[in-house]
């Protein structure tokens, strides 16, 4: 047994001479997912402080928990987001020496932003709460409904993105996509009040444009009309004005497509093309 398994070992270690590109020979230099979901999770317990962990918080110890949460949370993000960036920046001209800087900065940033992210993940919750006859409560809503998990991440990613952090925001809202099944890219520009109804299987693409009281339901994808890799870092994805409603399995494609205004986009329909404001569309029904 024992000489089955050396040669077994030696010959996963010639696998990793043999096949490039899947190796991380210097797994220190590259952010650890492990870290980056553990950052996420505190950061998530500072928006919805007493929901997340059992802990003790009244008004004598908040201020101390919040403290010592943050200062974790930068100390963390910082050494991570400066893998990533030395990792992305190492064959450009940035010099790596001023990655920490950038990395410190960005993780003072999300901090300095968590009162904004908190206003808007509020009115995420109101919207569901509202829009989801089976809510009971804010409370309900926030301790168990998918899409306010998928939503939350989101807005700390999205905040990351814009803020020039590579690969970690991806790892968030993948880490967000596996366990509610709702997929939404970190790239993607969002609007306030949105509520996403059961949530399995939605797809919001990186060049999406989604405006304010925007509610969607399972199945819906918001996607590109093609993949060619030559289309990176262009509006490949829908963009959807204020008001709007999407039902079930509603497939919306192409950068070029608007959904206007108010409209209404029935279940189980394709769209390639711009709807006017204030238009019902709807599958056409043949008996």
């Amino acid at each position: 047994m024992s000489a089955t398994i050396d040669t077994a070992v030696e010959k996963i270690l010639e696998s990793y001479q043999k096949y490039g590109g899947i190796n991380l020979d210097e797994a220190m230099k590259f952010p650890n997912r492990e870290n980056v979901i553990t950052v996420l999770k505190d950061i998530q317990c500072l928006i919805f402080p007493g929901y997340r962990v059992a802990e003790e918080i009244d008004s004598l110890t908040l201020r101390f928990v919040t403290g010592e949460r943050v200062n974790r949370i930068v100390s963390m993000l910082t050494r991570e987001i400066k893998k990533a960036l030395s990792f992305v920046v190492q064959n450009d001209k940035v010099e790596l020496s001023h990655c920490f800087n950038l990395a410190e900065k960005a993780s003072l940033a999300l901090i300095e932003e968590i009162p904004e992210i908190r206003r808007k993940i509020g009115l995420d919750v109101q919207a569901a709460n509202a829009g989801d006859p089976a809510a009971k409560s804010s409370e309900e809503v926030i301790v168990s409904y998918p899409c306010l998990e998928a939503i939350s991440v989101y807005r700390i990613a999205h905040f990351l993105t814009e803020n020039g952090v590579p690969v970690i925001p991806r790892i968030m809202s993948e880490y967000a996509h596996s366990h509610t099944g709702i997929d939404i890219n970190p790239g993607a520009k969002i609007g306030e009040s949105f509520f996403i109804d059961h949530g399995t299987g939605v797809v919001i693409g990186e060049s999406c444009i989604i405006g304010n009281n925007v509610k969607i339901y399972q199945g819906v994808t918001l996607g590109a009309l093609s993949v060619k890799k030559e289309l990176m870092n262009k509006k490949r994805h829908p963009t959807i004005e204020d008001n709007v409603t999407i039902y079930a399995n509603a497939t919306i494609l192409g950068g070029n497509t608007v959904i206007g205004e108010g409209c209404v986009i029935g279940g189980n329909t394709w769209i390639t093309k711009s709807v006017p404001p204030h238009t019902t569309f709807t599958q056409e029904c043949r008996s």
